[in-house]
């Protein structure tokens, strides 16, 4: 059950640089959305082909379409979200972006009857409390502040579904299956995106190259690895409820890398969602497989 936790939290902790990284980087949002997968799936496949060769070739059609379809989601996740970060702040961005629990939760509790428990609903109520708390204080910057809060808000949606299909499909697939079928396919979309608006992949400078190479590295393969692990033994709705404190992640090292100094609503945000987070697991160890 502690080792559920523990990757848990290095995955939240690893994808909290995801937004960091991305402003790091000067190039379309398409772009980088593409390098960031398409690293990440280069790296990983040879360890799929080799570890889980045989699982692979054995996929059932249905478990195949399900994977390019999740992987679909993902790839508008990553579009809708990185695009936001051009319009509004880290933390308003971040913190509407993990507002996925409440499509998750509606979602599980009628596919697969994850009815939640009192303690999650009040953990969630914190949670996006919190989130509100953090995300407010840039919402009256203007037009374009709002233009990048929609599109955190349907980045929220695409990854919600991401989930929600993992859930699906994670108890009989293995991680490195998943997530090479997945990351690939994304990044194949992504890269057909690029080509329609002809978009250059290359003449970015060394800087960019290097987060870009970070960005598969860190957030993808160690944070939503480690994610996509943990719902083979969690609920999606708790996955996501965990998610929730990438928010305070990104607002400290947008304050220590970005020079983007946190206001008092934002650091009661962050305290909010904390205590959100924990309240919510407080009495669901017993739902968590102990594999």
């Amino acid at each position: 059950m502690a080792k559920q936790y523990l990757v848990l939290l290095i995955g939240v902790l690893a994808v909290s640089f995801g937004s960091i990284l991305t402003r790091l980087s000067v190039a379309p949002f398409l772009v980088i959305a593409f390098y960031r997968l398409a690293l990440a799936s280069i790296i990983i496949g040879p360890l799929a082909c080799i570890h889980s060769g045989k699982e692979l070739r054995s996929l059932s059609n249905k478990n195949r379409i399900l994977s390019l379809v999740a992987g679909s989601f993902l790839a508008l996740h990553f579009v809708f979200w990185i695009a936001s970060l051009s319009y509004t702040t880290v933390a308003s961005s971040v913190v509407l972006v993990t507002t996925n629990p409440i499509f998750v939760a509606i979602a599980s509790y009628f596919l697969f009857h994850e009815k939640p428990k009192k303690n999650t609903i009040i953990g969630i109520f914190l949670c996006l409390t919190g989130a509100a708390f953090i995300g407010f204080n840039d919402w009256h910057i203007g037009a374009e502040a709002f233009r990048g809060d929609l599109l955190a808000i349907l980045g929220a949606l695409a990854v919600a579904c991401y989930f929600i299909i993992g859930r699906k499909l994670r108890p009989n697939t293995g991680l490195l299956s998943y997530t090479f079928l997945v990351y690939g396919s994304a990044a194949i979309l992504l890269l057909l995106a690029v080509r329609i608006l002809n978009l250059s992949l290359l003449g970015y400078s060394q800087n960019t190259y290097i987060m870009l190479i970070l960005l598969a590295l860190v957030p993808q393969l160690l944070g939503h690895s480690s994610l996509n692990w943990a719902l083979r033994f969690m609920p999606a709705t708790l996955v996501t409820i965990a998610i929730l404190g990438e928010p305070v992640g990104a607002t400290i090292l947008a304050f220590l890398i970005l020079d983007e100094t946190p206001t008092l609503m934002q650091l009661t945000g962050g305290i909010l969602i904390l205590g959100g987070i924990f309240i919510a697991f407080g009495r669901n160890t017993a739902g968590i497989s102990s594999a």
